[in-house]
Formats: structure tokens, sequence, C-alpha cells
């Protein structure tokens, strides 16, 4: 099945779902605040743990305690449920690291 785009309306509607998750440009974005440097990147190393599982990657950005990540489906240059599919396992896994 071959990805495509969501629509603006598909995206404000899987947004609402994730609070704390924005549309930048055309990409998802969200930040985090964790508890040390060593707890962000404890949860970096899991997030990209995610990533290989699903086979589809975000740029992330490591902080003194912050932890930022944006994506898109590079393929199609938008956004996709592949997205929102890494960006639901992310918050899953958030709690665990002490990410707010």
């Amino acid at each position: 099945m071959p990805l495509e785009p969501l629509s603006q309306k598909e995206i404000e509607d899987r947004l609402a779902q994730l609070p704390g998750w924005s549309l930048e440009g055309d990409r998802i974005a969200r930040s985090y605040r964790l508890r040390s440097h060593f707890a962000a990147t404890a949860m970096v190393v899991h997030i990209a743990q995610v990533q290989e599982e699903l086979d589809h990657h975000s740029d992330l950005t490591l902080g003194y305690h912050t932890l930022s990540l944006s994506v898109n489906t590079h393929t199609v240059g938008a956004v996709t449920e592949r997205d929102f599919e890494l960006a639901r396992r992310v918050e899953r896994l958030a709690p665990g690291h002490g990410a707010q």
C-alpha cells in the first residue's frame, strides 16, 4: 500500500490526539523536557530502537535537559500515517523516561 500525504484536516485530527505535538511546516514535531542530560540521552537511544523497528526515522536534537524530534515521510515529502505511528510510539515510551 503506497504512502499518501495526509490532508490538513487529517493532520489536525491526529494532532488533537497527541498533546504537545504540532505541525511545523511539512513535519510534525515535539519537544520534551527531562530531569537530566543522561535521561534525555537514554530516551534518544530508546527512540532510535523504535525507529529501527518501524524503519522510519525522525530528526532528533539532544539538548542539556531536552529532546526535540520532528518527522515527515521523506519519500513523500509530507506527513503520512507512518509519522503518526512513530509519534504515538514515542508518546508511549516518554513517561518511562520522565519526559514532560
